[in-house]
């Protein structure tokens, strides 16, 4: 009896790119703009995995959909190199502004508990009244800093609001590890991210204040701390200093203290590097648990419902 040919199953390239490699594509193409990638000029995998915060197998989907679109160059053996690196397109351009504004405000929505834990794409479009790739580029910027997290489907999920008590035992065992960090065994500080972290906050202390101040105010303070806890040579101190980072972030964006505790915070840390630089780790790691107290003390004002 004659055998019936099984219907051959779809491929990737029949079915073309899947709705994760389509939201990926955009962001695929900022990072080889902002990387400043030329013709000839080789990207990988890994690299582009790391930046996305995926996994490989939908990368290389969208490395293969670049290749496709004349954007990248599949080299045997070598992977993929540049070929020509699009403008931004009217459909990927923002205003000024634009993206921090929305994180901004769905950061203030999600702290005062307008905004539910999961939420689909559509909903949010319809809420803050955006075009889907602007969401998008929110949304992914998002879930590069653990701030969101797709869900299978359509829709969204944010990290849970730091309540008072979470807040309170977060800062308990921040003054128990960072000061400790800084007078671990292995530390050793990195010059070239001093450098950066005084014209960072340096720069800060002298341009004016905006709403969205916070968003870039919050990023600052995190990767001070991060870079501490780099510094102290222990990644069980860094990935818990990371993580506590993730869970404050969306409370933080939201900066209700003022500009005066802006100026205290950006001019305690750089006495903390100051110390440092001398070798004085001791001394800077009273500086930190002072500064650390003195931020667990701060009480946000009543906010209107």
């Amino acid at each position: 009896m004659k055998q019936q040919n099984k219907p051959q199953e779809a491929t990737s390239e029949t079915q073309g790119p899947s709705r994760l490699q389509r939201d990926l594509l955009p962001r695929a193409l900022d990072y080889l703009r902002s990387a400043g990638l030329k013709p000839g000029d080789r990207t990988t995998e890994l690299a582009l995995a790391q930046h996305l915060q995926v996994s490989r197998t939908p990368v290389r989907a969208v490395l293969e959909e670049l290749a496709r679109q004349g954007v990248l160059d599949r080299q045997p053996r070598r992977g993929f190199t540049v070929r020509a690196v699009p403008e931004t397109t009217s459909s990927e351009a923002t205003q000024p502004g634009e993206v921090d504004q929305l994180c901004f405000r769905l950061a203030g929505d999600r702290h005062r508990e307008r905004l539910p834990a999961e939420v689909s794409e559509a909903d949010l479009m319809r809420r803050y009244g955006v075009s889907r790739p602007l969401l998008l580029r929110v949304l992914g910027q998002l879930s590069e800093i653990g701030m969101a997290e797709r869900k299978p489907g359509h829709g969204w999920a944010f990290p849970p609001i730091l309540d008072e008590r979470a807040r309170r035992e977060s800062y308990e065992f921040r003054l128990l590890v960072e000061p400790a960090g800084v007078i671990a065994e292995g530390f050793q500080l990195d010059m070239a991210w001093v450098t950066e972290m005084r014209r960072r906050h340096q720069a800060f202390l002298e341009a004016p204040w905006s709403e969205t101040s916070s968003i870039e105010l919050f990023e600052m303070n995190a990767a001070f701390h991060e870079g501490l806890a780099l510094a102290s040579g222990n990644r069980f101190i860094l990935n818990a200093i990371r993580q506590q980072s993730r869970m404050r972030r969306f409370s933080n964006y939201d900066w209700t203290y003022g500009q005066e505790r802006v100026r205290v915070s950006c001019i305690e840390h750089l006495e903390i590097l100051d110390r440092l630089e001398r070798g004085q780790r001791e001394v800077a790691a009273a500086l930190i648990r002072r500064h650390l107290e003195e931020a667990s003390l701060l009480t946000r004002p009543t906010e209107a419902s």
